[in-house]
């Protein structure tokens, strides 16, 4: 006869676990009760995902890349590609994050500082791949044939790449606090 999650809760918790007979039966309860929390489990994977990538690329591959690679050009390429990516893996963990939390909470979820800051760094995400990243592709071509420090559009380069440099810190450090504040929760 098949045992049904309901039923195994209610088993597990009316019956001591040492006079439950077999270590089957045993298992497939536990393996039942925890199956019904993959939502909570792809979440905290989703927020080291997206706070993992955040600094590994930031701070450790981007600085090693232009270290490495003696053609500014190139890394520069190389480097937008990788926060590229990070800020569509950001977009992806930031809205199942906020519509997981709002499933678990309802509208309660907006009185937790746990979905501000999910939303927080959405936003980042959503500014600096649409707002000020496009906005520094379009003087890289603009720039051209020349180098963009070279070119009559650098001033302005740097005031953005500097200015993004400063949103992705921020976005970093609410990341810590994400994993920081969910491993407490």
């Amino acid at each position: 006869m098949p045992v049904r999650l309901g039923q195994c809760r209610d088993i597990v918790q009316r019956v001591p676990v040492y006079k439950v007979p077999g270590l089957a039966f045993r298992y497939c309860c536990a393996t039942l009760l925890h199956m019904k929390d993959w939502s909570r489990h792809l979440a905290t994977l989703l927020i080291t995902a997206w706070a993992g990538a955040l600094w590994a690329v930031g701070y450790l591959a981007v600085p090693v890349l232009f270290y490495a690679q003696p053609d500014r050009q190139l890394a520069g390429m190389l480097a937008g590609q990788m926060f590229s990516l990070v800020a569509y893996l950001g977009m992806v963990c930031g809205m199942y994050l906020l519509i997981h939390r709002f499933s678990v909470s309802g509208r309660e979820s907006f009185r937790h500082a746990l979905f501000w800051t999910v939303a927080a760094m959405l936003l980042i995400s959503l500014v600096l791949q649409f707002g000020i990243q496009p906005v520094m592709t379009d003087l890289k071509s603009q720039a051209l044939p020349l180098d963009m420090m070279h070119s009559a559009f650098a001033g302005r380069f740097k005031m953005l790449h500097g200015a993004s440099s400063i949103i992705y810190l921020i976005q970093s450090l609410l990341g810590i606090f994400l994993v920081i504040k969910t491993r407490r929760a």
